[in-house]
């Protein structure tokens, strides 16, 4: 149980560190869902810590919670990115019938720097939201078993 604890725990820190390593070395600026999804990674090292220092095995599955936050945030990531669905209207191009030039220029001057339609990097045909919501599912599935242990 300590053992799928701890590859639960390294898990979301990995995650975390990867991104935070893909933004300040690689130069890869988060859009609005990545920074999302990196919210509850933090939140499952914190757990993590929390039941190492209590022993309070019950939180582990807070843990779950955490890491299917992310997994879901990152599915809707995927489905943003390929355009399944609309994302947030502050990070993604809804086209520009009916805006006015003035509204338009409003929202260009207003857009964020990167897009959260925008695929920045992936592997085998997986984006980064992508390979998160995997990885995040299979981190879930450790903290119930860590959690169904206890």
């Amino acid at each position: 149980m300590i053992r799928t604890l701890l590859f639960a725990t390294a898990g979301s820190a990995t995650l975390l560190l990867a991104a935070f390593a893909f933004q300040y070395l690689g130069g890869m600026a988060p859009c609005k869902l990545c920074l999302w999804q990196r919210w509850p990674h933090a939140s499952a090292v914190i757990i993590g810590l929390l039941i190492m220092l209590t022993g309070e095995i019950k939180l582990a599955w807070l843990g779950a919670l955490a890491a299917l936050s992310t997994a879901f945030i990152g599915l809707y990531h995927v489905g943003v990115e390929q355009a399944w669905w609309e994302g947030p209207t502050s990070c993604t191009s809804s086209g520009v019938s009916g805006v006015s030039a003035q509204d338009l220029m409003n929202q260009i001057l207003a857009a964020p720097i990167v897009r959260c339609d925008d695929i920045a990097w992936q592997l085998a045909g997986i984006s980064m939201a992508g390979w998160n919501a995997l990885i995040s599912l299979t981190l879930a599935a450790l903290w119930v078993e860590a959690a169904r242990r206890a």
